[in-house]
């Protein structure tokens, strides 16, 4: 691979124009193509990011020898089968969240891409933010006790457009998928895997869900109660309960830039780390050195908390009674 890391962006639509920004950011790591199905939007986005090249199909950049890594930013559906196609073709992959819309679906692309040795992780750029990353050290030296408890909310309010991606079910809409996965995530990287799911909540006409809670259990007692909507608005805030004091993580804690210690008997400490550029650079710049140095995996999101929260997610949808599913279609 070439000392530069040469990334292409599949599906450019607003969260990509937000990351391919960061690029500036990130030494060695250089954007140089996009793909579209529709070639004129693929050609706009190129021309207004300063890319080489654009292409109209999907088909085409995974093709595109000039390319080391892709970014996938296309409708949760359609990670899947363009993630398949992908490793098979040999790139390296940092896939948007949520990774895929079916825990099956993540399984099968991540044991494809263990077994050829491809790079892949997911896009979660909450793990790579600075405040957050001081936060992973603070609990593991003990600085709250042991952790016994995870909170966290994340909720917007949309207006139902049932012509929306947010509330479209073909295109992996409603909360879980789309906000829920912050939630989830940012519980497991905590607390680990939990042993049950317990989810209430309820659905748009769509057939998608509007509003869930999520209590996350584990065996030795610990809990994580979860809360995402696109039906009313939340402050987006998480705390972390220990044995010896908890930590928040201030609004909007899926890219926050200041956390607060509470430690049992002395004054709150605030801590403030803001993220370079608008947040996305941290991931890519982890993906760019895991590229590097030859990993497969990144040992910050490995592949087995991404299936971990997949499978969270799949068992919240299932009790809501949600059923996604893959569109294999993407590259026709």
């Amino acid at each position: 691979m070439s000392e530069e890391i040469r990334w292409g962006v599949v599906g450019p639509g607003r969260i990509a124009e937000n990351v391919v920004a960061d690029f500036s950011q990130v030494p060695g790591a250089r954007p140089v193509a996009v793909a579209s199905r529709s070639a004129d939007r693929a050609a706009a986005f190129a021309q207004r990011h300063g890319l080489e090249r654009s292409h109209g199909s999907y088909a085409e950049i995974l093709a595109d020898p000039d390319v080391d890594v892709l970014y996938v930013a296309t409708p949760h559906p359609q990670h899947h089968a363009v993630a398949l196609a992908a490793i098979d073709a040999g790139k390296a992959l940092l896939v948007e969240k949520s990774f895929t819309a079916t825990t099956e679906g993540a399984r099968e692309v991540v044991e494809r891409a263990r077994d050829r040795g491809v790079f892949v992780m997911e896009a979660m750029w909450t793990r790579f933010q600075p405040a957050v990353v001081r936060l992973r050290e603070l609990v593991a030296d003990g600085a709250i006790g042991e952790v016994r408890s995870v909170q966290a909310d994340l909720g917007v309010a949309r207006d139902y457009d049932p012509a929306d991606r947010l509330f479209a079910h073909e295109l992996g809409g409603g909360a879980l998928l789309d906000v829920g996965v912050y939630v989830v995530s940012f519980a497991q990287m905590v607390l680990g895997d939990p042993d049950t799911v317990t989810a209430t909540g309820s659905l748009f006409p769509t057939g998608v869900d509007a509003e869930a809670a999520l209590l996350l259990g584990y065996a030795d007692g610990r809990s994580a109660t979860l809360t995402t909507s696109l039906r009313y608005p939340t402050p987006g805030q998480a705390r972390v309960f220990g044995t010896a004091g908890w930590i928040d993580v201030l609004p909007r804690f899926h890219h926050p830039r200041t956390i607060v210690l509470h430690r049992a008997g002395a004054d709150p400490e605030e801590i403030t780390l803001p993220p370079s550029g608008t947040g996305y650079s941290h991931e890519l710049a982890e993906v760019t050195e895991c590229l590097r140095a030859g990993r497969t995996e990144s040992a910050v999101m490995p592949l087995a908390d991404t299936l971990a929260v997949q499978s969270v997610l799949g068992r919240a949808a299932d009790q809501l009674g949600v059923a996604f599913r893959e569109d294999p279609h993407v590259l026709a």
